[in-house]
């Protein structure tokens, strides 16, 4: 069996996938390919029914903002908004008002919109610890927006996008399963995303109590950023988790990935990645930040240009 990992370019798409060593097509029985035609059994290398697995990852982007009204799908037409002040009625974290919202909120009813998008939300660890809100969901307002869109985004975040432009999207639903109950592993942006993609988690020290959050201070993020370049951590004291920016480690990691385990297996993977700037795919290339794979012999077997990423 081979994985394949893909990231695609700035519009914000990454991947991961497996691919099968052998041709499953060389020979059918009963009018199935050989390898969907073998028994499952237990205890062996793995399943026969399985040649191929490729992990698409769409960035940016929130269930409800694809699939608020998918059919049958656990979606929302709302959501809550504290106050843009951030003041509120002191009782507004125990009695729910209108669409069971805190007291003292505002009730915002989803928008329809275009899937192009001017206003870049803010989307870093202190963002996430605002729109959380202790676990109230509503802070999402009170985020910044970017320099197209200045100043709180107030109710412009309750959005979703309009079905049409993304038919695709609907089209894999329909045709396979949509999960509506997977939560977020990480809260933090894009770098610490694609590291959360191939190891499940950002913690580098053996006391598990710091992790890498947000960006790099500099481009690309991984093992070819300038040579100060430094990484923002949190770190968990004991009793709460701080956050230190730009404290962290130089961003080319050694921790474990997707690609030790696979590798020990002798599982074949592949990870595309766009090749700007200077062939290492900038931002969306998460094994530019782990040394083994930048510094070794992989980087030119096992990392691909998206380029080919549907011819292969």
């Amino acid at each position: 069996m081979r994985v394949v990992l893909r990231a695609l370019s700035a519009a914000a798409i990454a991947a991961f996938g497996i691919t099968a060593c052998g041709s499953a097509t060389s020979a059918t029985s009963g009018g199935l390919p050989r390898a969907l035609s073998r028994p499952f059994t237990s205890g062996g290398s793995g399943s026969g029914y399985i040649t191929h697995v490729v992990v698409v990852i769409q960035e940016n982007r929130s269930f409800d903002d694809f699939f608020s009204t998918f059919p049958n799908a656990d979606g929302t037409a709302g959501g809550c908004m504290k106050p843009p002040s951030g003041l509120a009625a002191p009782n507004r974290h125990t009695h729910r008002g209108s669409g069971g919202c805190p007291s003292g909120d505002q009730y915002v009813p989803l928008k329809k919109v275009d899937l192009a998008e001017p206003c870049d939300w803010g989307h870093s660890y202190k963002n996430v610890v605002v729109d959380y809100d202790g676990g109230l969901m509503d802070g999402f307002g009170l985020e910044g927006g970017s320099p197209k869109c200045p100043g709180k985004v107030g109710t412009a975040v309750y959005q979703y996008v309009d079905p049409n432009q993304i038919a695709p999207y609907w089209s894999i639903a329909n045709e396979y399963v949509l999960a509506d109950h997977m939560f977020q592993t990480q809260g933090s942006g894009s770098f610490t995303a694609h590291q959360d993609l191939i190891a499940g988690a950002t913690i580098f020290n053996k006391a598990k109590t710091l992790s890498l959050i947000d960006f790099p201070s500099a481009q690309p993020w991984g093992c070819d950023a300038p040579a100060k370049t430094k990484t923002t951590q949190a770190f968990w004291n004991g009793a709460k988790v701080q956050d230190q920016f730009d404290k962290g480690p130089f961003p080319c990691m050694s921790y474990s990935t997707m690609r030790d385990l696979l590798d020990a297996k002798g599982v074949a993977w592949k990870y595309y990645s766009p090749p700007e700037p200077n062939g290492t795919g900038a931002l969306w290339n998460a094994f530019d930040a782990i040394d083994a794979v930048r510094n070794g012999p992989e980087w030119k077997t096992n990392i691909a240009n998206t380029n080919v990423f549907f011819d292969d």
